[in-house]
């Protein structure tokens, strides 16, 4: 439709992102973003009773059809972070059953179906289990447990059984001397960890401190919020040529490849089109456009400073750094870079940006992504947004301007 209309994306966008965000809201509640802050919530919930409000067959199935749906519509989202949530919702119905009924066999279920779901959908089952020991588990003590290293094992040979041994961006020959590299890590871990810091700012302020009418509006009308947020989205599509759209996977693999340069804008078009679209409130995952995002700035910094390092590795430091800035999860973020790229011989440059950026990344960003975005749904179920209280809070200061208003009027007249 786009090669044939080029300004089809203005009409079916808007639509198609009011679509979905009308069924998050109404058939599959809990499903909306990306599934990692929701797996996280609900493995936060004490007690040992079973709360079906996150974690379902229901919301699992809703995941699996939002997120395809919105990638056939060019939603700037990946597939990763629902999987989490997909694999944590199978892994939950496993609750209450045999031997599994306490309050933390409960987590480590949820534990397992996450790790399982990083291993699975990029292939990478060393990130499947540090994603686990490093963001799932932040608030809990992680043993290695037979339970979650067999969950993430088993998904992986389901997954290279029906899909292959494949490595997600192929091969990549890129190489850093450690010594001459110095110069170009420092750089690209910085400049990748703020950028992602800014990310993360913008997408927890988008959540929680939007101005209060603004909320309001939000919370009364998502699906045409969700409409103009596709709008934009399209916007920045037509502008760029359809780069923008889905995953980024396409002109990712390229650059990486050394097949061809983005151009200039790419990063910061990607970075606003993964923005909206997390807002939006439609499904949606943020690692893969993360990547996207990373490998624009890296194409930019290859160019600015040509003298550093070759332009594979200069990109694969930005991708891994920007992923780390934005998850602040940067063990994670080195290993998931390198195991998508087979690239072992960058090891200790990935992981050395990967930490800077993960310290450049609280300067501007001192939350954690994930963990910030996890508090919307600790309550879920209960009442709505913690947002709630704040919208509710001006309607009934409204309502009390209104009253009195009508008040001194009536008093007025009568005198």
């Amino acid at each position: 439709m786009v090669q044939t209309f080029f300004w089809s994306p203005l009409l079916f966008m808007p639509a198609g992102f009011a679509l979905l965000a009308y069924c998050c809201k109404r058939y599959f509640p809990g499903s909306q973003g990306s599934g990692i802050p929701q797996t996280m919530a609900a493995m936060d919930m004490t007690g040992a009773e079973k709360r079906s409000t996150l974690l379902s067959a229901r919301i699992a199935a809703g995941k699996i059809f939002s997120t395809l749906a919105g990638l056939c519509i060019g939603a700037s989202i990946g597939r990763e972070g629902p999987t989490v949530q997909i694999g944590a919702s199978i892994m939950h119905m496993f609750y209450g059953r045999g031997p599994f009924q306490s309050a933390e066999t409960r987590r480590i279920l949820i534990l397992a179906g996450g790790a399982a779901g990083i291993s699975a959908a990029f292939n990478t089952p060393l990130a499947g289990i540090m994603f686990a020991i490093e963001e799932l588990s932040k608030k809990h003590v992680f043993n290695a447990n037979s339970s979650t290293l067999v969950t993430v094992i088993v998904s992986g040979l389901i997954s290279l059984s029906l899909l292959g041994n494949y490595t997600y961006f192929g091969s990549s020959g890129a190489s850093l001397d450690w010594h001459s590299g110095l110069a170009a890590i420092l750089l690209c871990g910085t400049v990748g960890g703020l950028a992602g810091g800014i990310f993360s700012r913008l997408l927890i302020a988008g959540s929680f401190s939007l101005p209060r009418r603004m909320a309001v509006f939000v919370k009364d009308r998502p699906v045409l919020f969700a409409a103009l947020c596709g709008l934009l989205v399209a916007i920045l599509g037509v502008c760029t040529h359809g780069l923008i759209f889905g995953t980024g996977y396409e002109p990712t693999r390229l650059t990486l490849e050394g097949r061809d340069t983005l151009p200039w804008y790419f990063g910061l078009a990607k970075l606003a089109a993964t923005l909206v679209s997390s807002m939006s409130g439609i499904v949606g995952g943020i690692f893969a456009p993360s990547l996207a995002v990373g490998a624009g700035i890296g194409d930019n910094l290859a160019d600015l400073f040509p003298g550093l390092a070759t332009h594979g590795a200069m990109v694969m430091l930005v991708m891994a750094a920007y992923l780390s800035g934005v998850t602040r999860a940067p063990v994670t973020s080195f290993i998931i870079m390198m195991e998508m790229t087979n690239s072992h011989q960058m090891l200790l440059p990935l992981m050395a940006a990967s930490v800077i950026a993960s310290g450049a990344s609280k300067l501007v960003c001192p939350t954690a992504l994930y963990h910030a975005l996890a508090k919307k749904f600790s309550h879920f179920g209960d009442g709505d947004y913690p947002m709630d209280r704040h919208i509710q809070e001006t309607r009934e200061r409204n309502r009390e301007i209104t009253s009195s208003d009508a008040t001194g009027e009536y008093v007025k007249e009568k005198k």
